[in-house]
């Protein structure tokens, strides 16, 4: 169906967009023709993605955001709406994990994961909403969850916990949106190969993980594309409150 999976006249922010999925994800929009919107708190790693999607005719703007600071969100958000108009589609991507068993994670560690995991992601949804809803303009918000979020692994409860907080704002706001015209949803990769986490896959740890996926092999981060472009496109505009697992068969 022509135009179905079309982004072209979006104008879609990807928050942690300098690295690994946010990256991936700002690169497949703006080359299927939105206007992207970078936002992360490393600036230099930002020009570079904005230098690149510009090199191949993509529009795109970098705006330094740290999405663990309310004010930082709008700040940013004011910024880049100022430089490409009204945005219409939020990925909320930006998160980090710390590797330690529950015992040995400190009450810093606790807080920094979950503020920008589940914090983070929440204020930057609810900053999007308040300025759509003002605007009386449809949108899109589409969180990037886990399978951890309903599943577990060792070493990462406060990632564990905050996927899955992730998936159930996701449910709560796309039952309050609704009737603004605004879709939630939430995307849950599986183990995929990032520059972060490459090494790990060559390990003895890492081939045993391995074995635990279905399909028998990790993720590449491109896997991820057709999952993004469905949710962030009118292809899902009857979805929302929906998870929707891209992992291999792990879940």
């Amino acid at each position: 169906m022509p135009g179905l999976f079309d982004v072209s006249q979006e104008v879609i922010l990807v928050t942690g967009a300098s690295q690994g999925l946010g990256r991936q994800f700002a690169r497949v929009l703006s080359a299927h023709g939105a206007a992207g919107v970078l936002a992360a708190r490393q600036a230099a790693k930002l020009k570079s993605l904005e230098d690149e999607i510009q090199s191949h005719g993509g529009r795109a703007v970098g705006v330094q955001m740290d999405v663990t600071d309310t004010a930082s969100i709008g700040k940013a958000v004011d910024a880049a709406e100022a430089a490409l108009g009204p945005i219409g589609v939020l990925i909320n991507n930006a998160g980090i994990a710390i590797e330690k068993l529950a015992v040995d994670q400190t009450e810093a560690d606790w807080d920094a994961v979950i503020n920008a995991n589940l914090k983070g992601a929440y204020f930057a949804a609810t900053e999007m909403a308040r300025r759509m809803i003002a605007r009386k303009q449809e949108g899109n918000i589409v969180n990037i969850a886990s399978v951890l979020g309903s599943s577990v692994m060792k070493f990462l409860s406060p990632y564990t916990i905050s996927k899955a907080g992730i998936i159930q704002a996701t449910k709560a706001m796309a039952l309050e949106l609704a009737a603004n015209r605004i879709r939630v949803n939430a995307l849950a990769p599986g183990y995929i190969d990032t520059e972060m986490n490459h090494d790990f896959w060559s390990t003895d740890a890492g081939e045993k993980l391995t074995k635990r996926i279905p399909q028998r092999r990790v993720g590449a981060e491109s896997d991820l594309d057709g999952a993004i472009m469905l949710l962030a496109s009118n292809a899902s505009r009857y979805m929302t409150g929906n998870l929707v697992t891209v992992g291999g068969g792990f879940c």
